[in-house]
């Protein structure tokens, strides 16, 4: 099968290259996917699980992308839940091959039944973005009712999902993001909008959650806006500062078919947007990872069609 794959870390994304490899095989509780769709992460190259195994073993050549919808192809041993024709979306093991490539094993667990009338190109952008969003605001963060919160990036894969989530939930909610992301933020909910670089963060007041995506000094500088018994929770890295009377915390997405196949009815139906950007073929998938335009939405790999 046709695959993107990558054997030298010390290259980066130089190293990305399109090659032919075997197909995967089924261990006990997988399937096979027939990719049609594939979704990444830019930062994919410099997480140790693209490099090796869970035991700490070398395991390149590696496949990056971890998100992916199709069709179900082959069932392993041991598999319930799925069938072979089912569409079906969902988030790939972190330290197997990914979703570039026209075959992906995977978890069963990791994945829920996509409804007919959702496109691949779409789906493909919700797996980890929309699993993110929910797990930090209403798992971690236990954001309710007419509490607010401060979300950073609120433009962006997770953060667009996560002001939709939000303001669904009846929270008050605060987007930040860049001056041009102002009229997005607030069109998908938010009822305010902090521009990072020219407005004045004490006009915001305290908050009841913040829940980040940059990291560095934005997380820092966040912790102050957090009231007593509110929740910083961040996705870049362990919060080095915790609010006064509130609990700070980093956590990593975890897979659920069930809130999955939720995510899939809210998107069906209309209660839920995910903004998709350029849409390429697996051979572009390359220039894809190194492009440095700002895309209004989340770039997808086009595998298969329909």
């Amino acid at each position: 099968m046709r695959a993107i794959t990558v054997r030298d870390r010390e290259a980066g994304l130089t190293g990305l290259t399109p090659e032919d490899v075997p197909r995967p095989h089924a261990a006990e509780n997988d399937v096979i996917v027939r990719v049609h769709a594939a979704g990444f992460t830019r930062g994919e190259l410099d997480w140790p699980a693209t490099w090796t195994d869970r035991a700490g073993r070398d395991r390149t050549p590696s496949v990056p992308g971890h998100e992916v919808s199709g069709v179900v192809t082959e069932l392993g041993y041991g598999t319930t839940g799925l069938t072979v024709g089912q569409r079906v979306f969902g988030p790939t093991d972190w330290t197997r091959d990914g979703s570039l490539a026209e075959y992906v094993a995977v978890e069963a667990r990791n994945l829920a039944p996509l409804p007919a009338d959702v496109d691949h190109t779409v789906a493909a952008a919700l797996p980890i973005s929309g699993l993110t969003a929910w797990q930090g605001l209403f798992d971690h963060a236990r954001l309710t009712t007419g509490q607010t919160v401060l979300i950073h990036g609120a433009a962006g894969g997770v953060g667009s999902i996560a002001v939709q989530l939000a303001h669904e939930a009846g929270a008050r909610v605060i987007g930040t993001g860049r001056s041009a992301d102002r009229d997005t933020v607030l069109g998908l909910g938010a009822h305010a909008f902090l521009d990072l670089e020219a407005d004045r963060w004490e006009d915001t007041g305290q908050v009841d959650v913040v829940f980040d995506v940059i990291g560095g000094d934005i997380l820092d500088r966040s912790a102050a806006l957090v009231r007593s018994g509110g929740t910083l929770v961040s996705i870049a890295h362990q919060p080095t500062v915790r609010p006064d009377g509130g609990q700070a915390l980093f956590f990593v997405v975890e897979p659920d078919r069930t809130r999955l196949a939720d995510l899939a009815r809210r998107l069906r139906d209309g209660r839920l947007r995910v903004r998709v950007g350029a849409v390429r073929p697996l051979a572009e998938a390359a220039a894809a990872f190194t492009s440095r335009e700002r895309v209004p939405g989340r770039t997808i790999i086009r595998v298969a069609e329909d």
